[in-house]
């Protein structure tokens, strides 16, 4: 049997060998020649490495980054190994730079399945009275932790780490796993060389895609691989696309990106399809009807669906006597919401598999709420359907039907003509009011009635609103003292009802919301709907403003907004690559009477001004009136969009320039 085996492995991959024959692709530089580094071989000139330009303050630089892929033959299993040997060494520039110095390589282990770290060598390199002082990773310096019964990480920490130290670490690992093969060419910090080699045989499809800013040039070439299994050696064809790249600036973090992951240049191979020697096809090729099919059937999904008595039971209990269509989901809705708390975990699958046992442990991540709630939606015949979504950390979804890309899931319910979306993840929720994470533009409705689903717009288009009203006397001792109202609509009050509910108790709120405003004193604080979501929150207290008023001679000067001014321009390089996502609309108005001592006048005010950019996209009012020794200051801020694109940046940045620039000129006042 093991003989015929091999014969049937030889045969098979002896099929249509061929000598390396390139294919047409993507040109490598010539300038961006192959490299080849040895292990601790390490050169004077590295450690005389410097970096100028934009990446002139980087911590550390990546001197190369090399890893090559290839499949090997498992060893009693008729099936591949995929194995990565990677190589990587950094200039530690400053001390900021020090975490480089700690590797860590995830490994999973499921059923038979397994991945294990072959080798691993590591040393810190310094340079010393002219020469080259090494000192080894040792045994104590290498740990592992156990995440859980499938999750180990491999933990390595170097010695002996300094301001111009170079680090190298070199290992291997093999994996059972053949899913994705990823690399990623960028980092935080600059990387001035990174390859990639992988070789794949032809019994193993994937499908290839290169994301992110920066393109970096491939070639691809035909050839063939000796390989060794249990049963003796055999020759596949193969196709090998090798990666190279030079001077790769750092990947830099900008204000409002839901996340940089979407812009990191990387290269990714997705597995389609097995045809192993001796075995049936596996298809892996994903289809829309596929993944309806596959969350149908977990029971950590369409699980929660099957009926029960707890969730009959459940759903009479709630529902009692109201059985109108128009009010039975806001019941549930509000059940759910009020009697499960949020582990502050994600996913698109429950960590139980019935509504029963999620309501007995009254928490769980949001699949396990969620899909609770479907699950009492479906008893009440309420017309709903879960969206599967990525959150806004997670990235886009690249809206082809693969279910990993996706970690998080929320409910589309259908009243009358509308559609609203439910998230009862936390109790500040209303009905089309989702977790902020979760603003992520677009998710996937998936109807198990007719085994079809599509794309939704989850996008918030409603305005979400702050409003302060003020009204402030100013003393002869230059003293601020009068009353402040705060409302707040929609997830502006989100936010600040969260803040509330995650404080211990109202004193230490206060001392938070003190923390940035000194000079602040607070008394006679109150609220109002915190416990209703559905209406505006306000928040009202009488103050006492010290520290916040210059005076000079007879002239008292003060800035009318105080701490509500927009003090720094958020928008500070000159072009931005990503576009602008601040998740929702939002409009900020102040409005602020101040009385001044009738002794007092006025010497100088600042002056109306009103811009609006983007066909009112985006806008900026600030209005003074005075009437003898008051006067009244409104000053207006609106984003009429969640988004605004690369090409917009300028005139965001111009707007908030002119904010920053108006909300800091100061009132002047003349004592008589």
């Amino acid at each position: 049997m093991n003989h015929m085996r091999f014969i049937l492995f030889a045969v098979l991959f002896g099929v249509n060998s061929i000598s390396f024959a390139q294919e047409k692709t993507v040109p490598v530089p010539k300038e961006v020649a192959q490299r080849t580094f040895k292990y601790g071989k390490i050169t004077p000139e590295e450690f005389e490495t410097k970096i100028s330009g934009a990446d002139s303050a980087a911590s550390a630089v990546v001197l190369f980054d090399v890893g090559k892929a290839i499949f090997e033959l498992a060893g009693r299993k008729a099936s591949f190994v995929y194995v990565l040997e990677r190589h990587i060494r950094y200039k530690i520039i400053n001390k900021a730079g020090y975490d480089f110095a700690n590797l860590e390589i995830p490994l999973f282990n499921i059923n038979d399945d397994e991945s294990y770290l072959d080798d691993m060598e590591g040393a810190t390199y310094n340079m010393e009275n002219g020469k080259v002082v090494i000192s080894k990773i040792s045994k104590s310096s290498k740990f592992t932790e156990r995440r859980d019964k499938n999750f180990t990480i491999k933990k390595f920490a170097l010695p002996n780490v300094k301001e111009g130290s170079i680090i190298e670490f070199k290992y291997k690992i093999k994996s059972d796993f053949l899913g994705t093969l990823n690399w990623h060419f960028q980092k935080n910090i600059p990387t001035l060389y990174s390859e990639y080699d992988v070789s794949i045989p032809q019994f193993l499809k994937y499908n290839m895609s290169q994301t992110g800013l920066i393109k970096v040039a491939s070639k691809r070439e035909l050839g063939q691989q000796n390989m060794v299994s249990y049963y003796g050696a055999a020759t596949a064809q193969i196709a090998r696309t090798q990666f190279r790249i030079e001077n790769v600036p750092a990947l830099k973090v900008e204000k409002y990106v839901p996340t940089m992951d979407e812009y990191i240049s990387k290269v990714e191979f997705e597995l389609t399809s097995i045809r192993m020697p001796g075995q049936s096809f596996m298809d892996y090729i994903p289809t829309w009807p596929k993944v309806i099919a596959k969350l149908r059937g977990y029971n950590n999904f369409g699980g929660f669906l099957a009926p029960n008595d707890f969730v009959k039971t459940t759903v009479a209990k709630i529902v009692k006597q109201d059985t109108k269509p128009d009010s039975v989901p806001f019941l549930i809705f509000d059940y759910v919401k009020n009697n499960i708390k949020w582990n502050n975990q994600t996913g698109i699958y429950g960590s139980s598999t019935s509504a029963q046992q999620v309501f007995e442990k009254k928490t769980g991540n949001a699949a396990d709420i969620n899909l609770s709630m479907l699950a009492l939606f479906k008893e009440a015949r309420v017309e709903a359907c879960p969206i599967i979504l990525s959150t806004r950390e997670n990235g886009k979804h690249p809206k082809y039907p693969v279910l990993t890309k996706f970690d998080n899931v929320i409910i589309d319910v259908k009243i009358g003509e509308r559609h609203i979306f439910f998230d009862a993840t936390n109790k500040n929720h209303t009905p089309d009011i989702i977790a902020f994470e979760n603003l992520n533009h677009e998710g996937y409705r998936v109807d198990f009635g007719t085994n079809t689903g599509s794309w939704v717009n989850t996008d918030e288009f409603k305005i979400s609103k702050k409003n302060v009203n003020g009204y402030l006397t100013l003393s002869k001792e230059n003293k601020l003292t009068g009353k402040l109202q705060t409302f707040t609509t929609d997830y502006i009050a989100l936010e600040r009802r969260n803040k509330q509910l995650n404080s211990l108790n109202e004193v230490e709120y206060l001392k938070s919301f003190k923390a940035d405003k000194p000079g602040l004193g607070i008394s006679e604080y109150k609220t109002e709907n915190i416990d209703n979501p559905n209406e505006p929150f306000g928040e009202s207290m009488d103050v006492v403003i010290e520290d916040n008023v210059e005076e000079a001679g007879n002239l008292v000067y003060f800035t009318p907004l105080l701490f509500e001014r927009t003090k720094e321009n958020p928008f500070k390089i000159e072009d931005r690559q990503y576009p602008v996502d601040f998740g929702h609309p939002s409009e900020e108005v102040y409005r602020l009477t101040i009385e001044i001592p009738k002794e007092y006048s006025f010497d100088k005010l600042p002056q109306n001004e009103k811009i609006s950019l983007l066909e009112d996209a985006a806008a900026f009012s600030f209005t003074v009136n005075q009437e003898e020794n008051k006067i009244s200051i409104v000053s207006k801020i609106s984003f009429r969009k969640s988004v605004y694109s690369v090409q917009e940046y300028h005139d965001l940045k111009e707007l908030f320039t002119n904010i920053v620039r108006k909300q800091a000129e100061q009132i002047v006042v003349k004592k008589s």
